[in-house]
């Protein structure tokens, strides 16, 4: 079943390979290091999975805890997780959508009230069974998820017309216990996300509301994150169990060959109003169920970004997210005015700062210049801005780039206004480069025989389908193997035109529609 923020099926570690079940990297021969001692030792195109594990530690984004699939979220990474809050809070409140918090723990009867829905989380749901030494009489559930925390008080809450629409969200944590492969940010036991849960008089009114919730989480990943994302709709098979339909984002690894469900839109029609009683008096006194929405997205918006810009230097950060935007470091040499480049260094900050960008100097004397630009790098700091003599005699500081590598002299009296240039450049050069990486990686096919070679060639398939959901279900069980089986991605809302006659690649039927396909986490 589709979990809101996340994906659904069996998990798969970064690379799709098999993986201890801690996810912590593994040890073994190993590539010799750069001479900082800072450099990776797998290399991004040779093994995925591992760079992947060894860039999220070292770059301080995440710490190995000792419960197997919890992690420990670093300043690096929770500092990109409030950025997008700060972005994204504000948004939904325009749309007057209040927050609220609801307990992370749920009872067994409650939890069982609605079968279709919880079936799905069922392996994953964890259990309190003691308090202390003492069994409990009846054990409590951790919240996979909250529908069923919520919506026996909207049934309270809920009484005429005039209490809809009821827009609620929350900034919380959940507990899915994974039992195999779990991958820090994208698969992990215990997950940060926000998850609203509105309703609604109409089913015109949730629908409004989906689209503009999914189109938030577009910017989120496009704005902010620099991840190109195509919006569409799940198949019958793939969307949100005891849901009527469900939106969603969805990017790409073109390392892998994988898609990412990124984050969910969901119409739950009124099938949990049903479940849950929550009826109101309509204008016309008469008993009416309302519609609602279920939405979300998650940490894993963090390791998505990972995965698509980071290089064998380590993290790339888009620099909207960055806690760190530039970093300032002193390059003295043999008899400089060391004490005059420090000053230039902390003003050159303050300066910056005062502009409202997010800029900090590395004044450490214990290190050197080349050992900090590989910290740095390895950081994924958008910019470096190198202070040497001859910068503090010419009034100038020399820019380098993350993304690219590129290096610029920037006069101090234009600093403010060049910086903000270059970074929105650093943004939309960004994008543009996934963007390009994700489209190359984007196969049409009309056949079976092209859909098995594009997949073979880890593609992202666009294909004519019947949308019959026994037809999908064949595609997944003559595809199934050691890297997963195939399955529907997302039919688009851009569709290409679909030429009268089309046949279904996998059928042979009429084809009703264009959907991407492909492996998936």
């Amino acid at each position: 079943m589709a979990s809101k923020g996340g994906s659904n099926g069996k998990s798969k570690p970064a690379d799709g390979k098999s993986k201890p079940a801690d996810g912590k990297p593994k040890t073994g021969k190993k590539e010799v290091k750069k001479e900082t001692g800072l450099g990776l030792t797998y290399k991004k195109d040779e093994n995925f999975g591992e760079w992947y594990s060894e860039v999220v530690v070292n770059s301080e984004m995440i710490e190995y805890y000792d419960i197997s699939g919890c992690y420990i979220l670093r300043p690096w990474s929770i500092s990109i997780w409030e950025i997008l809050h700060d972005f994204f809070d504000p948004e939904i409140k325009k749309m007057n959508i209040k927050n609220a918090y609801f307990p992370l723990f749920v009872s067994d009867a409650v939890l069982q009230k609605e079968k279709d829905h919880i079936e799905g989380f069922a392996p994953e749901v964890a259990w309190v069974t003691k308090s202390g030494k003492t069994d409990l009489e009846v054990p409590i559930a951790v919240r996979p998820t909250s529908e069923t925390v919520m919506y026996p008080y909207y049934s309270k809450w809920i009484r005429g017309h005039r209490d809809l629409p009821l827009k609620l969200n929350q900034w919380c944590n959940v507990v899915r216990w994974e039992f195999s492969n779990p991958t820090p940010f994208i698969r992990s036991r215990e997950f940060l996300w926000q998850e609203g849960h509105t309703a609604f008089a109409t089913k015109e009114e949730a629908d409004q509301e989906v689209l503009e919730i999914l189109e938030l989480y577009r910017r989120v990943y496009e704005e902010y994150l620099a991840v190109p994302v195509i919006k569409g709709k799940k198949s019958e098979l793939e969307k949100f169990a005891g849901g009527l339909y469900t939106t969603s984002v969805e990017a790409f690894i073109p390392n892998t060959g994988r898609g990412i469900q990124g984050a969910t839109s969901h119409c739950l029609g009124q099938n949990f109003a049903k479940m849950f009683q929550i009826n109101f008096e309509n204008e016309n006194r008469e008993k009416a169920m309302v519609w609602q929405n279920s939405w979300a997205y998650s940490t894993r918006t963090i390791g998505v970004m990972v995965m698509v810009h980071g290089d064998d230097k380590g993290l790339v950060l888009p620099p909207r997210v960055a806690s760190v935007q530039a970093i300032v470091i002193p390059v003295p040499y043999k008899d400089a005015d060391t004490q005059g480049i420090f000053s230039a260094c902390s003003s050159t900050v303050s300066l910056l700062n005062a502009a409202g960008l997010r800029v900090e100097a590395d004044l450490r004397d214990n290190y050197s210049p080349g050992w900090k630009y590989s910290h740095w790098e390895m950081k994924g700091v958008s910019l470096r801005i190198e202070i040497g003599p001859k910068d503090l005699a010419n009034k100038q500081v020399r820019v380098v780039r993350r993304d690219n590598g590129s290096k610029q002299d920037i006069p101090v009296d234009n600093l403010i206004e060049e910086i903000k240039k270059i970074l929105d450049n650093v943004h939309e050069s960004m994008f543009e480069k996934a963007k390009k990486k994700r489209d190359e990686c984007i196969q049409k096919i009309n056949t079976w025989d092209e859909f098995i070679a594009a997949l073979n060639e880890k593609k992202m398939i666009l294909a004519p389908w019947c949308d019959e959901e026994e037809v999908e279900k064949d595609v997944k069980a003559r595809t199934k193997g050691d890297m997963g089986a195939a399955k529907t991605l997302c039919t688009p809302f851009d569709q290409p035109e679909l030429p009268e006659g089309t046949l279904c690649f996998a059928s042979g039927k009429t084809a009703k529609k264009w959907t991407y396909w492909g492996r998936s986490y």
